[in-house]
């Protein structure tokens, strides 16, 4: 079942016992200028859900997605709302990493997994130990490009970023390539 009402989007059955039920709460930019990250993160969700079911280990799992259009304070807001109104036993999405530090805290203080699908800055998991990302960081990417254009002759390289804590680790890539180590 997908429902969306009043701005949320609801991924599980309706007819469940409270005690049978364990809720996620997914916050992911579906507008903002991180739309189409969170556009890709939220049909994951609902491609994994019609493969899969909403049953775990005898439980039905009921996914819960609000918009925070990638704004830290609006991740938090939501985040808080997941812990004290919904009851989530787990936060999930942040992206882009701002909104996945925002979190941090909450997912700490509540004692909840908070599973990060948008975020790459090497930073991020140190915030909480409740912090779990699902794929790599910039780091893992960028140095191995780096030592890749060391051993080929490149000297110059030009990149881009955002100002964001990822943007720490794209630099290691330039200093990586000037041989100027980490």
């Amino acid at each position: 079942m997908l429902a969306v009402a009043g701005g949320f989007a609801v991924f599980g059955p309706g007819a469940a016992s409270a005690q049978d039920i364990v809720k996620i709460g997914f916050s992911a930019p579906i507008t903002g200028p991180f739309a189409e990250n969170g556009r890709q993160m939220s049909a994951a969700l609902k491609l994994f859900v019609e493969q899969n079911g909403t049953s775990v280990a005898g439980k039905t799992v009921e996914v819960i997605l609000r918009d925070d259009g990638g704004v830290p304070d609006q991740a938090k807001r939501i985040a808080q709302e997941f812990v004290v109104n919904q009851k989530v036993a787990i936060l999930a999405g942040y992206n882009p990493t701002p909104a996945a530090l925002a979190v941090a805290p909450i997912a700490t203080e509540a004692k909840i997994p908070q599973i990060v699908t948008g975020s790459s800055a090497s930073i991020t998991t140190q915030r909480s130990p409740y912090i779990v990302r699902t794929f790599s960081t910039q780091a893992q990417i960028t140095v191995p490009i780096a030592q890749w254009a060391v051993k080929n002759g490149l000297r110059r390289v030009v990149t881009w970023w955002r100002i964001m804590h990822p943007s720490r680790d794209r630099k290691s890539l330039c200093r990586r390539i000037q041989g100027k180590g980490r």
